[in-house]
């Protein structure tokens, strides 16, 4: 078989139209580019293997016999994307609230997660994987540890950027400005603006994409700057559908048919909320049960124009502090703002119940989402650990990370970070331990004992379910850690731990004495 293929494969690939729907339902689904993350990957194989990273649509030419079939590619597309002028700008968030108490001593996007992760590693990973590689991470609360992390594992971690760079951006004090701290998403940038109006003109950059350090998900972002581009937008939101028990959490946008938003509602409740469902029907190839998520939610992750950016937070905006209850709101009525509907997997850890769905939600096979894939890794920091010891253990449905040292425990539907410690017939059940950051021998551990107090780890014949034990924990012998009573809410920082959502969360570098029960 001859193929011909024109220099132009970037073409837009056509969504296929499935039966019982209409052409409106597929002119839809096309300009929003659903799917690209599926359809697309599909189609892109189809017609050119693996070796093409754009998309096209296969067409047989008219001029071809019935024994030799020609191919070819048809495209309507003018401009292309380019991702060395593209910034990113990933927000650290604020104080962490939900996320209490692992944020008491760290900012959110530090939190450890998936075993060896932190949450920064996903949108860092995510440009990486994009192209991106002119990165901005603005941090304010309790970023030590995070302003560390992305130090030893971007900074002087071995990944080359040849041109590019990631700058961390800290809340500071202007002398003409009365608060230093960041006031909104908006004000963020604002503040740093003389910043990143300089690297964005040195640099030739063109769009900028902004990210929220606190989701857990795998994107192409040039895919979705592509988009952008094609639709000549000047602002760009990324949605996700949602179901209606979330929904008052997230800004929620509608629509028209050309994938224009015609209105934002930051968080609205009552006759609000009820105002901004959507009918999700042109997603029946992704989605099974459409009533079930009746709403399309902002994902937080934006892609403006340069010049818009600039023109909204140094003149149009400049009193408004934030995108999501303020700028979005009233940018839909001024600009050009587009949405594109995003399928895969995604979660916003925002509270510590979702942080730990999401983490466990990792053991299930098959995953709904997975760190590892060779052609879009996630990187983290190297910590150079042996491989983990597992003697006489039982092990089922977990997540098991590098230097842990196992002996005679039961392990079941749980992630252990990095340098854990787990003793003989001790049983551990819906746990999320995150591991230890610091190294204790075995001779440390038995002088430790001996003295009467509490390694690192997790002493003989303890028993566990339903927690999360943050970085440096001891846990003492034969204790119990099950909430039986129930319990929702409770807070006891003086014995190292608190309930949150019926989850016992032990704090960073706690003690629990031997013989405890929670």
């Amino acid at each position: 078989m001859q193929f011909m293929m024109p220099l132009d494969t970037n073409a837009c690939a056509q969504p296929m139209r499935r039966a019982g729907e209409g052409a409106g339902t597929e002119r839809l689904m096309e300009r929003l580019n659903i799917g690209g993350m599926t359809q697309e990957k599909a189609l892109r194989k189809r017609c050119f293997g693996d070796g093409v990273t754009g998309t096209a649509r296969c067409v047989f030419t008219s001029d071809a016999d019935r024994d030799t079939p020609h191919l070819r590619t048809q495209s309507s597309r003018k401009n292309y994307a380019d991702a060395s002028h593209v910034s990113a700008v990933i927000l650290g968030g604020g104080t962490g609230v939900q996320l209490f108490p692992l944020t008491s001593t760290r900012a959110t996007p530090a939190v450890p997660v998936g075993g060896c992760y932190r949450l920064i590693d996903i949108p860092m990973s995510n440009c990486f994987n994009s192209g991106i590689n002119k990165i901005f991470v603005m941090t304010q609360f309790n970023s030590a540890s995070l302003n560390r992390h992305i130090h030893h594992t971007y900074l002087g971690g071995g990944i080359n950027f040849t041109d590019g760079s990631v700058q961390v951006l800290a809340a500071t004090q202007m002398p003409d400005e009365p608060v230093g701290w960041f006031q909104g998403t908006a004000d963020a940038i604002r503040k740093f603006m003389w910043i990143l109006e300089d690297h964005y003109n040195q640099n030739n950059i063109e769009h900028v994409v902004i990210l929220c350090g606190d989701q857990l998900y795998r994107m192409n972002y040039m895919e979705l700057v592509q988009k952008h581009v094609d639709d000549n937008a000047d602002i760009t939101i990324s949605c996700a559908p949602i179901d209606g028990s979330r929904a008052s959490d997230y800004g929620l946008v509608k629509f028209d048919d050309s994938g224009r938003v015609i209105q934002f509602l930051e968080k609205p409740e009552g006759a609000d909320l009820e105002s901004m469902k959507v009918d999700i029907s042109f997603l029946s190839y992704a989605i099974d049960d459409k009533q079930k998520y009746p709403y399309i939610a902002s994902m937080g992750i934006y892609v403006l124009k340069k010049d818009v950016l600039l023109d909204i937070l140094k003149s149009k905006y400049a009193h408004l502090q934030d995108f999501g209850s303020e700028i979005l709101p009233r940018a839909v009525l001024e600009h050009n703002v587009k949405a594109c509907v995003f399928t895969e997997y995604w979660e916003d850890i925002g509270t510590i119940k979702s942080f730990f769905d999401a983490n466990l939600a990792l053991t299930e096979q098959p995953p709904k989402f997975e760190f590892y894939d060779p052609k879009t890794p996630f990187f983290t920091s190297p910590r150079y650990l042996p491989p983990a010891r597992l003697e006489k253990c039982k092990i089922k449905d977990a997540i098991i990370s590098d230097g842990c040292s196992f002996s005679e425990c039961t392990i079941e539907h749980s992630v252990i970070g990095i340098s854990s410690r787990v003793s003989i017939r001790c049983e551990l059940k819906d746990t999320m331990m995150m591991g230890a950051d610091q190294y204790e021998t075995e001779e440390e551990t038995s002088k430790l004992l001996f003295e009467g107090k509490v390694p690192i780890g997790i002493g003989e014949n303890t028993k566990i379910r339903n927690c999360i034990i943050d970085m440096n924990a001891r846990i003492g012998r034969n204790v119990i850690i099950a909430n039986t009573q129930g319990v929702q809410e409770s807070d006891h920082p003086e014995e190292g731990y608190y309930i949150r959502s019926g989850i016992v969360v032990i704090l960073k570098n706690a003690t629990i004495k031997d013989g405890t029960v929670i």
